[in-house]
């Protein structure tokens, strides 16, 4: 294995510049001369490019500089004890001690599991106290090593051109301070009145930062007397924290640049929440917060239901919630793209008329802002009337109608690219969104894009499996497994699957296209059970993936049995809360102080469709509140079908009823549904009231 860092790669007193950017090339010129770099420029660039995510100075002048770059093919680590001093961006002045970490593309593990070694040394004084006194660069690789673990090898190249050195203290003392710091047993304390706490890392390249962040964490939590469990997802690796340590958590932070991976695992939890560099600055006023947010019912919380993340009995995913998992990933990606699209194809028409969706084409490719279409010429001849109210109306609804389009376009892409990503992780984004796109190319739909998307996710997942030498590792992520597994995964796609899809596709869409009377009515009972049963949970997720998947494809239809799901699902979703809200004012004494309360927020949160407002009430009486809220949404669903509402938009509530058509019937089921569960809810409790239903009012 070759070492992270060797006497040619290191310089003392060295003036690199007078900005961070002549830093971080010099230090790249550095590794290339060192015989450790592919590709310079490639180095420079994608340092430069992390630095300007965000700065890497720390405190205590420190700066590093680093990230995950095609230029080398072995992790490196160059390192400079900078005279003059350089800015790179922390708050407490410039940086002294600067580093530069490359890692290839591909990632070694062995290798980056000794930067984030390096990483977690960086935060600790004596450690860097020791490179400041360092008087050769052998010593600092002795020291560096040491940090690491690694016995330092004997250097055959000489030693890299450095100035004399400020300060005195002898190297093995220094670093023998070091390594008795970092071996010395955390001392045991109570922790604050038994709580625990949570903590996920991560930054974008996942080198630094994630490990740096999550030392300082631990180290805060040891001074407070508390006990932290940390979830570091970088480069090495992640070992997920388990659901046991989880659900004894009194609250979480999250200290991240990046989505979190696997977010609903800690659902329900107070948090706090920052970017990465903070807990590397003021770690102890994030344990701090924390721990204050632990008591305080008003904290922010993370979204979802606690307990939605179900494991298995030795603590791992069973296959079930694995599955739950994959799909309601690719959903929960998939919807900002319906909300989006859908709200502004809406829009579209509300502004230019349902016929915009014949011509928004021709009205952008011949008309501007300033010089709006003539509507003569976009005239149908089938009305009797004008296509639009006005030319710049025209000209907007077609903008807003065409981005709606684009936007809905992406739909099933993202279903599959981030199914494939809940399987494989990063390398499975690629392929699956290429399936999404095969999909539509087969016309297969959402079941294609599922499908695919499942497909892409277990081919690279499989791929990346692979053994390969280390001169092949780094073209692993960049080029091999996005091949293979779109190669893999397309060719089942097209020429196995391709027909059997669009056949099953086509027979759904005719038998929903073949739904009146009886038969829609009963989908709308069904569509309305499951958005109730479990208010944001799987099956809810599940009724509204289907709405918003024929949505995608009816949404640019003047009429279609899509539109008719999509006024189904939303309403039937948006009566829980409307109703027990409703029940907390009619029969107040039913209900203790705290329930309400929540019967206020109830009323806008229903009113906007989010089903979840119902869930403190359902928690605290499931017996009674779930089926009750069960038989108003089916009434709601089944009077929504049966009423021929359709509706254009996946999102909003009553705020968008400029996209429903039959205004007129959505209130009667949204109505209906309310006045049927608000009622029997009351009626429930009133016949066999429990402890906590009784209030004094």
């Amino acid at each position: 294995m070759t070492n992270l860092i060797t006497t040619p790669l290191v310089r003392l007193d060295a003036d690199l510049g007078t900005d961070k950017h002549d830093v971080i090339r010099a230090l790249a010129g550095i590794v290339g001369e060192a015989g450790r770099a592919t590709d310079v420029q490639q180095l420079v660039d994608d340092a430069l490019a992390r630095e300007s995510t965000s700065p890497t100075g720390l405190p205590g002048g420190i700066a590093i500089p680093h990230c995950r770059t095609a230029g080398v093919d072995e992790p490196t680590l160059a390192f400079a004890r900078l005279r003059p001093p350089v800015d790179f961006g922390a708050k407490d002045g410039e940086a002294d001690l600067a580093f530069l970490i490359a890692a290839p593309a591909g990632g070694d593990a062995t290798h980056l599991q000794l930067l984030t070694k390096l990483a977690r040394s960086l935060v600790k004084p004596a450690f860097t106290d020791s490179l400041r006194a360092a008087e050769t660069a052998e010593e600092v690789v002795e020291l560096i090593n040491q940090a690491l673990d690694v016995p330092a090898p004997a250097q055959a190249a000489p030693p890299a051109p450095a100035a004399a050195a400020v300060g005195a203290t002898p190297v093995a003392a220094s670093a023998a301070a070091t390594q008795s710091a970092d071996a010395a047993p955390a001392a045991t304390a109570v922790p604050a009145a038994g709580r625990s706490l949570v903590a996920v890392t991560a930054c974008p390249t996942g080198i630094a930062h994630t490990y740096m962040a999550a030392e300082a964490l631990e180290a805060a939590a040891e001074r407070a007397g508390v006990d932290i469990s940390v979830e570091t997802q970088g480069s090495a690796g992640s070992t997920p924290l388990s659901h046991d340590t989880i659900a004894a958590a009194s609250a979480v932070i999250f200290a991240v640049d990046v989505g979190v991976r696997d977010r609903h695992r800690f659902a329900g939890k107070p948090m706090v929440t920052s970017g990465v560099k903070r807990p590397i600055d003021d770690a102890d006023t994030m344990i701090s917060e924390a721990l204050r947010y632990a008591d305080d019912p008003n904290a922010p919380r993370v979204e979802g239901t606690a307990g939605a993340a179900q494991t298995g009995a030795a603590g791992s995913e069973s296959w079930g919630g694995r599955i739950r998992r994959v799909l309601m990933t690719g959903v929960s990606y998939m919807i900002p793209f319906v909300a989006a699209g859908g709200l502004l194809i809406a829009l579209g028409f509300l502004f230019g008329g349902y016929e915009i969706a014949n011509h928004a084409d021709a009205v952008l490719a011949d008309s501007t802002l300033f010089n709006p279409p003539n509507l003569a010429d976009f005239q149908d001849p089938a009305l009797d009337h004008a296509m639009f109210d006005s030319a710049f109306l025209a000209y907007f609804g077609a903008v807003l109608f065409k981005i709606g389009a684009l936007a809905f376009s992406f739909l099933v892409p993202a279903l599959a690219g981030y199914i494939a990503y809940a399987i494989a992780d990063r390398p499975g984004i690629a392929p699956g969104f290429v399936m999404g796109a095969v999909a539509g190319f087969i016309n297969s739909g959402f079941l294609g894009g599922i499908i695919g998307g499942v497909l892409a996710g277990l081919a690279a997942h499989w791929v990346a499996s692979w053994k390969v030498p280390t001169w092949g590792r780094g073209l692993m992520p960049v080029l091999v497994i996005p091949l293979l597994a779109t190669l893999i995964s397309g060719f089942v796609m097209i020429v196995v699957l391709g027909k059997p899809l669009a056949s099953l596709m086509s027979n759904l869409s005719d038998g929903l296209n073949s739904l009146q009377g009886g038969s829609a009515v009963v989908l709308g009972i069904v569509l309305g059970l499951m958005m109730a049963f479990d208010m944001g949970g799987p099956l809810n997720k599940t009724a509204y993936a289907f709405a918003t998947a024929g949505l995608g494809a009816a949404a640019t239809a003047t009429d279609a049995p899509e539109l008719r799901v999509m006024a189904a699902v939303m309403l039937a979703g948006m009566v829980p809360p409307l109703a027990l809200a409703l029940a907390t004012v009619v029969r107040p004494g039913l209900f203790n102080a705290a329930e309400r309360e929540n019967g206020k927020a109830a009323w806008l949160m229903g009113a906007s469709f989010i089903t979840e407002g119902a869930i403190p009430f359902a928690a605290a009486d499931p017996l009674r509140v779930i089926p009750s809220i069960m038989a108003g949404s089916a009434v709601t669903g089944a009077l929504a079908m049966g009423l021929d509402v359709s509706l254009r938009a996946p999102h909003g509530g009553i705020f968008v009823l400029f996209a429903v058509s039959n205004i007129l019937g959505f209130l009667i089921a949204l109505v209906a549904g309310t006045l049927v569960s608000a009622a029997l809810v009351v009626g429930l409790k009133s016949m066999a009231p429990s402890d906590a239903d009784v209030a004094i009012v």
